[in-house]
C-alpha cells in the first residue's frame, strides 16, 4: 500500500524561518498596542521636547538637549526592553500563550530569541525617531557610533533579562504594577532628566543602576565625544549577566 506523496513535505519549518516569522509577529503586536506605544514612543518624545524647550530642570552647562537626548535614548531602551517586554510576556504567560508556544515546534530558546529581536527592531525605530526630534531641537552629537551601539546592546541585554525575570516569576497583575513603578522610579532617579549630582551622596549608589550607566555612558560619548566608557559598559554587562542568568534559571512558563 502506497503511503502517498505530500507537497509541501509535512514537518516543522527551519528554525531560522520560525524565528523570523515569530519576530515579525512580536514586532507587529508591539507596535499595534496603544499602551506600548505610549511607553515606547510618546512618553520619551514628549519628555525630550518638553525639557529641551522649557527651563524646568538645571542640566548644567551647554544646551539642555545635549544632556537630555542621550538620557531619553536610554529611557527608550528601558521602556521597550524592560517595561514593555515584562508586561507583554507576563500576560502571555497568564493566558497560557507561552505554554502553547512552548509545545509548538518553535523551541523555547527560539521564542525568547524572537522576543529579543523584536525588541531590537523596535529600538531601532525609537532611536531613529528620537534622534530626528533631537536634531530638530538643535542637538549636536559627537563620538564613535560603535561605542554607542555597544552601549545600547548591553543596555538592551540588561533590561531584557530583568524584564523576563519579572515576567517569569510574578503574576501578571504584579508585573504590570511593578514594571510601571520601576519605570517611573528610574525615570526620576536614573540620570535621565535630572543629573545624578543633584542627588548628593545617593548619586554614587544610583550610578550603579543600569539606566544610570546607560545614560551616563551615552552622554559621555554623544555629548563629550569621549572614547568607550568602559566603567559604564562593565556595569551594564554585570546587570546583563545577572538578569539573563536569573531569568533562564527561574522563568516559569505556566
Amino acid at each position: 500500500m502506497s503511503t502517498g506523496t505530500y507537497a509541501p513535505k509535512p514537518g516543522a519549518a527551519p528554525v531560522g524561518r520560525m524565528i523570523t516569522a515569530q519576530t515579525a509577529l512580536e514586532t507587529r503586536m508591539l507596535l499595534s498596542n496603544g499602551e506600548q506605544l505610549l511607553l515606547t514612543v510618546i512618553i520619551p518624545s514628549l519628555l525630550l521636547v518638553l525639557f529641551s524647550t522649557v527651563d524646568v530642570v538645571d542640566t548644567g552647562d551647554g544646551k539642555a538637549v545635549d544632556f537630555l537626548a542621550p538620557g531619553v535614548l536610554a529611557l527608550a531602551v528601558l521602556s521597550t526592553a524592560f517595561t514593555g517586554q515584562a508586561i507583554a510576556t507576563g500576560f502571555e504567560r497568564r493566558y497560557g500563550v507561552l505554554k502553547r508556544l512552548g509545545a509548538s515546534p518553535l523551541p523555547r530558546w527560539a521564542l525568547m530569541t524572537a522576543k529579543t529581536l523584536s525588541v531590537l527592531v523596535t529600538e531601532v525605530l525609537q532611536v531613529l525617531l528620537l534622534t530626528a526630534i533631537a536634531l530638530a531641537l538643535g542637538w549636536s552629537p559627537h563620538g564613535d557610533p560603535l561605542s554607542v551601539l555597544l552601549l545600547l546592546v548591553l543596555g538592551t541585554a540588561a533590561f531584557s533579562g530583568l524584564g523576563l525575570l519579572m515576567a517569569g516569576t510574578l503574576k501578571a497583575e504584579a508585573t504590570l504594577a511593578a514594571a510601571n513603578l520601576v519605570f517611573l522610579l528610574l525615570l526620576v532617579g536614573g540620570g535621565v532628566i535630572v543629573p545624578l549630582e543633584k542627588f548628593g551622596a545617593a548619586g554614587d549608589v544610583l550610578a550603579l543602576l543600569p539606566i544610570s550607566a546607560l545614560s551616563d555612558g551615552l552622554r559621555d560619548v554623544l555629548r563629550d565625544g569621549a572614547s568607550m566608557p568602559w566603567g559604564d559598559a562593565a556595569i551594564l554587562a554585570v546587570w546583563a549577566v545577572l538578569g539573563l542568568g536569573a531569568a533562564a534559571k527561574f522563568f516559569r512558563w505556566e
